[in-house]
């Protein structure tokens, strides 16, 4: 179908160009209203919302809204998490774009990712091999009467059946196989004003440093389901020993046995799936921050969802990130000061052959189908047909002209979306071909 473009042209607010497309190659939009409101960080704001698809609503109705993110934060495109409301202002779960009914979401603004598309690339991708990650779809985002470029309008991750379905743990089961769960932790910056303070009271403290720490730095797991204001003190002693126990038997001499090794304690298919997820990528982040663990009832600890890709596949240039040549998973041998390190278990658990043997095997499985370069090519196709029929690529960077520009941390400069695009290809084809030699070889 080629794209009829009607070249009227006129500026609005932003000193944005509009073109006028058929309603069919639009992406779903967005819009914001604040009623004159600056949007902050913390706390959410009062402001209405309206989603249009094929300009048809979508949704339409209040949110309570506010800026979100970490170092994403030093951006002029600002991302955004907000939860539906009710007349009455009370949060309300609803449908967005078809997915599953909920309250909490985000708007994530692409930005120094000038693909636009790592992060979606990486979630759909872990949903095709099983493993959940948040859906997202492309939106444009126009924020009172002003365009404020592509967004992904993704699910935040949270306990819920159509998300991280583990058991709720309520604040009286304190007791017997209650207490084993569900809990959600996180491997992450700690967040507030000083992203640094880990207490007794927000997190756990590993009792075994990072590998290769040079600073006396510690890995800390954060309270997220209970958070830290819910969960009991039962609870916390419960999962603080229950990891303790795994740290404790993958140190031991004896962490590849059967009966008293790490096995006892993890779900060893999901760590394998979340290594080969974060070394495809090779996301300088992978393991250390945005990481996320789940304790459900009467079950083993499982890694992920996955989460936070936007500087992976070469768009840092640091750590090694920039490289198609280096094990993520070793990020604290390049980079041993940083202040957030990876936690010894990756170096520990690829000296057990049986896990080395079963990651093997899951690899080539894989890459004979959900992550062939053909099966993630074409996705990128597909991301790349939406974007340019919609026009939105021209909109964006005409909103936010950063082409041929660094931004921190990238590590290739495009002049134009094609070089950015194509440099995201030749990375990924490149470290897949080394990602086959060396998990071979392992």
């Amino acid at each position: 179908l080629l794209l009829l473009v009607l070249l009227s042209l006129f500026p609005c607010s932003g000193d944005e160009l509009i073109v006028e497309i058929p309603i069919e190659e639009k992406l779903p939009q967005v819009f914001i209203n604040t009623n004159g409101a600056e949007i902050v960080d913390e706390p959410k704001i009062n402001a209405e919302m309206t989603i249009t698809v094929n300009d048809e609503i979508d949704y339409t109705g209040a949110i309570g809204i506010e800026i979100r993110g970490s170092s994403s934060q030093m951006f002029p495109k600002k991302q955004f998490g907000f939860e539906t409301r009710d007349a009455a202002n009370e949060d309300m779960d609803v449908s967005l774009l078809g997915f599953p009914e909920e309250e909490d979401w985000i708007l994530y603004a692409p930005y120094s990712d000038k693909s636009l598309m790592r992060n979606i690339l990486m979630y759909d991708l872990s949903r095709e091999i099983g493993r959940y990650a948040s859906r997202a779809k492309f939106v444009d985002v126009t924020i009172n009467e002003s365009y404020n470029g592509v967004y992904l309008l993704f699910e935040k991750l949270k306990r819920d059946n159509n998300r991280i379905d583990i058991n709720k743990l309520k604040d009286d089961e304190n007791d017997g196989e209650n207490l084993t769960g569900g809990y959600i932790l996180k491997i992450d910056k700690a967040g507030g004003s000083d992203e640094t303070l880990y207490t007794s009271t927000n997190s756990i403290t590993s009792l075994y440093a990072p590998n290769n720490s040079s600073s006396g730095q510690e890995i800390h797991f954060l309270y997220d389901s209970p958070d830290e204001e819910d969960i009991t003190t039962q609870q916390r002693t419960y999962i603080s020993n229950y990891l303790a126990s795994f740290e404790d038997a993958l140190a031991s001499s004896d962490f590849t046995d059967s009966d008293i090794g790490y096995n006892s304690y993890i779900d060893t298919q999901s760590f394998i799936d979340f290594f080969l997820l974060n070394e495809l990528s090779n996301n300088v982040d992978g393991y250390r921050l945005s990481t996320w663990l789940v304790k459900d009832k009467n079950e083993k600890l499982k890694m992920g969802p996955i989460w936070d890709f936007n500087l992976a596949f070469g768009n840092a240039n640091y750590c090694g990130g920039e490289n198609t040549n280096v094990w993520a998973y070793k990020f604290n041998d390049r980079c041993p000061n940083d202040f957030w390190l990876i936690p010894f278990w990756w170096e520990k658990l690829m000296e057990d052959p049986a896990f080395v043997m079963q990651l093997k095997d899951r690899w080539f499985e894989l890459r004979s189908g959900q992550l062939s370069n053909n099966a993630i090519q074409d996705k990128i196709d597909f991301y790349e047909t939406i974007l340019q029929s919609s026009l939105s690529i021209d909109r964006n960077f005409n909103r936010w002209p950063i082409l041929s520009t660094y931004i921190w941390p990238n590590n290739f400069i495009g002049n134009t979306y094609e070089e950015e695009l194509r440099y995201l290809r030749e990375f990924i084809e490149t470290r897949t071909t080394w990602l086959d030699i060396n998990i071979a070889d392992l």
